[in-house]
C-alpha cells in the first residue's frame, strides 16, 4: 500500500506501481467516491468498453415512460 501527500494545489501523484498494476494512462478518468468515512477511487471505463453492456435489457416499463404517463 502506498502513501502519497496532497500538494498545496490539492493534487496527488499516483505511484508508479499503482499505475502499472491498473494500466493507468494520461487522460484516463477516475472518480472519487466518499463512502462511510473513506474515499474510494474508481476507474471510469472508456465509453467504447461500455458498448453492449446492457445487451438484452428489457426496455419495458422504464421510469421515464411511466413518469410521462402521469
Amino acid at each position: 500500500m502506498e502513501t502519497v501527500t496532497i500538494s498545496s494545489k490539492f493534487q496527488v501523484v499516483i505511484p508508479r506501481e499503482v499505475r502499472k498494476e491498473f494500466n493507468l494512462k494520461p487522460g484516463q478518468k477516475i472518480m472519487f467516491i466518499p463512502y462511510n468515512g473513506t474515499l474510494r477511487v474508481v476507474i471510469v471505463p472508456p465509453l467504447k468498453k461500455a458498448r453492449g453492456m446492457f445487451k438484452g435489457l428489457a426496455a419495458q416499463n422504464l421510469r421515464e415512460e411511466v413518469d410521462e404517463e402521469r
